[in-house]
């Protein structure tokens, strides 16, 4: 998936987008009452995809202001919405894929997947955290740390 087709996603849900330039450059996007406001200082184009893609996961799965990130409940919400992002923009059928096209490094996995360096880091975590240190499905086993994805052979 790339930047515009998620943007095109957002729009048909009805959601504006807008690019501006934040106080902070550490704070890449927020999201509220249908409206996503994406940094104009993020410069990459996978970068602006992953920031999307999460601002998009607040709009499916969170309530509320979660800005208070001392409280757990809303560091809960925090998470569900990252969630949505990997599992959007990497999944486990991503990596497959990936696999079957030759990847086998994680700067080649990135720029496949179209998504950060940094960003699919996170994303390998959050599977090693949800499904411990491998995964099997149909006939691969994907180990998260180190990345590894094996096709058993029969």
């Amino acid at each position: 998936m790339d930047y515009e087709q998620l943007l095109e996603e957002a729009e048909k849900e009805g959601l504006e987008i807008q690019e501006k330039q934040f106080q902070s450059n550490n704070i890449k996007g927020l999201y509220a009452d249908g409206i996503i406001a994406l940094n104009s200082s993020v410069e990459t184009q996978a970068e602006k995809l992953c920031v999307l893609a999460e601002e998009l996961g607040h709009h499916y799965t969170t309530v509320g202001n979660i800005l208070d990130q001392s409280r757990l409940e809303n560091r809960k919400q925090e998470r569900r919405a990252r969630a949505w992002a990997y599992n959007r923009l990497v999944g486990i059928v991503g990596l497959i894929n990936a696999y079957r096209h030759g990847v086998r490094n994680m700067h080649e996995l990135a720029e496949f997947l179209g998504v950060s360096e940094q960003f699919l880091k996170e994303a390998l975590r959050y599977y090693c955290e949800k499904f411990g240190p491998y995964y099997e499905v149909d006939n691969y086993t994907i180990c998260f740390d180190p990345l590894w994805i094996m096709e058993k052979q029969e």
